[in-house]
């Protein structure tokens, strides 16, 4: 069997059902519980524009789950809409990082858009194990064993030292996931036929072409327009209506 076809075998297992468990993993309200379910209900039936409308109706609750953003994600894919389904594979890959689901589906939707990944620095690649939170945490700990160590063994100067680099080592590295090509600013490109531009006109010269799904880092928002680090290694200016952060 080809592998084409054998990718399209595995499309249709992983679309044809959405995950049926609960809209929060930290007890969801009976609301968000009955629109979860009502929005399988009409996934399973091929109702999707509804589906996608109660499972928004979840996330406007604040309801969230690793589940939910990928059955939304499910449902803008079955509607068509690749754009805001990678948006929200990205989004249950935020709550969930092992979601194997969430992260094959998103490979999927971006081989048929052809969308364009931002390259992570060298270091972004060595953090991919961590969140932001986990680095900060970690910092934190360092920082708070060095302060009891100069209390009860301050003649230990080395390990204060140490103690003291690797805090500031891992806020850093809490500063770079949050604010590298992953972190608060990277925002998916969700209208089709986007592009870059180097000024805030429609007229002016285009940067790049982003297919719906592509990534984009927003450093700066001014008005209708947000200027971006672009896949290719650029900046330009990109309309704030054709793109929506992963981070709500």
């Amino acid at each position: 069997m080809k592998l084409s076809a054998l990718v399209q075998i595995l499309a249709l297992v992983l679309f044809a059902l959405p995950s049926a468990e609960g809209a929060s993993n930290d007890g969801p309200s009976r609301t968000g519980d009955d629109f979860f379910a009502k929005a399988n209900t009409e996934f399973a039936g091929g109702n999707f524009k509804a589906a996608i409308a109660d499972y928004k109706a979840v996330v406007g609750s604040g309801e969230w789950s690793a589940n939910l953003f990928y059955n939304l994600g499910n449902a803008y894919f079955r509607d068509g809409d690749f754009g805001r389904a990678i948006l929200n594979y990205d989004r249950s890959l935020r709550l969930g990082r092992h979601h194997p689901e969430a992260d094959a589906n998103l490979r999927i939707a971006r081989d048929q858009t052809h969308s364009l990944e931002l390259a992570p620095s060298a270091l972004e690649r060595y953090l991919n194990f961590g969140t932001a939170n986990f680095f900060a945490i970690v910092a934190a700990i360092f920082f708070w064993l060095t302060v009891i160590l100069l209390i009860l063994r301050p003649g230990k100067v080395l390990w204060v030292v140490a103690g003291i680099f690797l805090s500031v080592i891992c806020g850093l590295a809490a500063y770079q996931s949050e604010n590298g090509t992953h972190g608060q600013g990277l925002a998916i490109v969700t209208a089709e036929n986007t592009e870059a531009r180097v000024a805030t006109v429609d007229s002016a010269r285009s940067v790049l072409a982003l297919p719906a799904g592509s990534e984009v880092l927003i450093l700066q928002e001014r008005g209708d327009w947000n200027y971006a680090t672009l896949p290719n290694d650029q900046r330009g200016w990109v309309s704030a209506s054709a793109v929506e952060k992963v981070q709500l």
